[in-house]
């Protein structure tokens, strides 16, 4: 129905646009932009946020609507374009899907204050803060965190998040015997989190799919080292600079994720300093000020 509606508008409105800018998803509305493209003589800009695998799409729809949906962001990325990723990732993948037009990796999506952050010592909290999602696995962050409990005295873990997965998450609590070492508070205000933040030992993110993984860098900001999951569709790994910034855990097994969480206890201040000064190295560039600038100037290489 959306793609029908925008189909719609830029047939009645289309020839005054100079550039018509979409994002990939939903699909239905980049193929009515594309569609009319040509004839009524607009730029056409896409953000590409994901591009997901073959492998995700029959895993995330089964056989035959998985197969559909392949074709039809494959259609998508064959429609001229000039197109933004914000991976390497999900840039690589775009172009192998045939990309008809050039794309452009952005780095900065983060709008919050780029001052320096302190680099003081930790509370002994890992910090897990997303929707609790099955693409999240939160429950299995949590027993990371109960296995790391056993080796880090005093360690504790903090969920904040809502969603279908809570309950899986309470339940992992229970069963892993750390009701009193873990909390899942669901969802709260943003000053909590950004306290919570601020003061923990790392920011746990146990995804499998992440297009970006702003969580990391808002974690930075604060002086917060991160711990994120190696894998095939995680572009946040691009993120972390091993041992500077956190760690990239090998798998989403209960003693990865805790050998990680012990890395980064044992790394101490110097690695919640060394994140501090990356996050003051990579400001500009990861702020979504310098992202719009880019897209900015797309606009005006438009022809008139």
């Amino acid at each position: 129905m959306f793609g029908v509606g925008v189909f719609l508008h830029l047939l009645r409105r289309g020839r005054y646009y100079d550039v018509v800018h979409t994002s990939s998803f939903p699909y239905f509305s980049l193929l009515s932009a594309g569609l009319l493209r040509g004839p009524l003589g607009y730029q056409l800009v896409v953000d590409w946020f994901e591009v997901w695998s073959r492998s995700y799409w029959l895993d995330y729809l089964g056989g035959a609507g998985g197969r559909v949906g392949a074709l039809v962001q494959r259609l998508c990325a064959r429609i001229p374009q000039r197109a933004f990723c914000f991976s390497e990732l999900h840039a690589e993948r775009l172009r192998g899907l045939g990309l008809r037009g050039p794309v452009r990796i952005l780095r900065g999506l983060y709008s919050g204050p780029i001052e320096p952050p302190s680099a003081g010592e930790p509370d002994p909290v890992v910090v897990f803060a997303a929707r609790m999602i099955p693409e999240k696995r939160a429950p299995s962050a949590v027993a990371g965190v109960a296995a790391a409990s056993k080796r880090i005295p005093g360690l504790r873990g903090a969920f904040y998040g809502d969603g279908p997965e809570r309950e899986a998450v309470l339940a992992a609590i229970a069963a892993d015997g750390a009701r009193g070492t873990i909390t899942a508070p669901g969802f709260v205000g943003g000053e909590q989190i950004d306290a919570a933040l601020r003061h923990a030992l790392c920011m746990l993110l146990t995804s499998r799919r992440e297009g970006y993984g702003m969580v990391v860098v808002e974690a930075a900001a604060r002086g917060t080292p991160s711990i994120v999951v190696a894998g095939e569709d995680n572009a946040a790994t691009e993120l972390i600079e091993e041992g500077v910034n956190g760690f990239v855990a090998p798998d989403a097994g209960a003693e990865a994720i805790a050998d990680a969480i012990v890395a980064v206890h044992e790394a101490g201040v110097a690695l919640r300093e060394s994140t501090a000064s990356w996050f003051a190295q990579n400001a500009a560039s990861l702020s979504l000020a310098s992202s719009l600038a880019v897209v900015l100037a797309s606009y005006d290489s438009a022809p008139a």
